[in-house]
């Protein structure tokens, strides 16, 4: 095998590595919404220990990442997959942890009724997991078309931020017993914003990696 072949490996297993991790996160985003709607303690608890793989694998594919500069020294549009790899895997991460803390909530709020239907709320989740997927996509695929698109998702995400965050603060002066439950909605919400804006940072990430220049797709 020649340099450049196994140059080439190295860059195919980063990112598988990363798809990888994307598939942890999409699961824990996934697991975590459904203990919010079921107030489902044990499956709250579970995303705490599941978040430990996550946070290993990011480790890994930094110091990947750094083995095949160090012994490859890239150059161009190689060294910029090596730096995508390492950015995207830091911002799955970061949604993995966002899925940690929405699982926080959940036991927070433990077993009561919610004050109002979270149909905003699964609207932001489900926008969040068609971003994420998109962006995953754009990235294998090298795909500027789809990237482009995150960006548009993500517009709608904080329109409903907004929708959630006035209906909330709306139930405050009615509901004085639940105001724990309504401000970890409230965080839940911001938790869904944020995960949206490193979304586009994933899309961003490939943007550069295709064109070579940085791109700016959130106002």
């Amino acid at each position: 095998m020649t340099i450049r072949e196994k140059f080439d490996v190295d860059l195919h297993s980063l990112q598988d590595a990363v798809i990888e991790l994307y598939n942890k996160t999409e699961i824990a985003l996934t697991k975590s919404f459904e203990a919010l709607n079921t107030r489902n303690i044990d499956l709250a608890l579970q995303i705490f220990e599941e978040d430990r793989p996550i946070d290993r694998l990011e480790e890994e594919i930094n110091d990947f990442a750094i083995m095949v500069i160090t012994r490859q020294q890239p150059v161009a549009t190689d060294l910029r997959r090596v730096i995508v790899s390492i950015k995207i895997a830091s911002d799955l991460e970061r949604l993995a942890d966002y899925a940690v803390n929405i699982a926080k909530a959940t036991i927070k709020i433990a077993n009561e009724d919610y004050v109002k239907p979270l149909i905003h709320l699964n609207e932001m989740h489900k926008n969040v997991l068609e971003m994420l997927t998109l962006a995953i996509e754009s990235y294998r695929e090298e795909d500027v078309a789809k990237a482009k698109k995150v960006a548009e998702l993500d517009d709608r995400i904080d329109e409903l931020y907004g929708i959630v965050i006035k209906d909330l603060l709306s139930l405050t002066p009615d509901n004085s017993d639940k105001l724990t439950q309504i401000s970890q909605l409230s965080f839940v919400a911001r938790y869904l914003e944020r995960a949206g804006d490193h979304i586009t940072n994933i899309a961003e990430s490939t943007l550069y990696l295709v064109k070579g220049r940085h791109y700016i797709l959130n106002d």
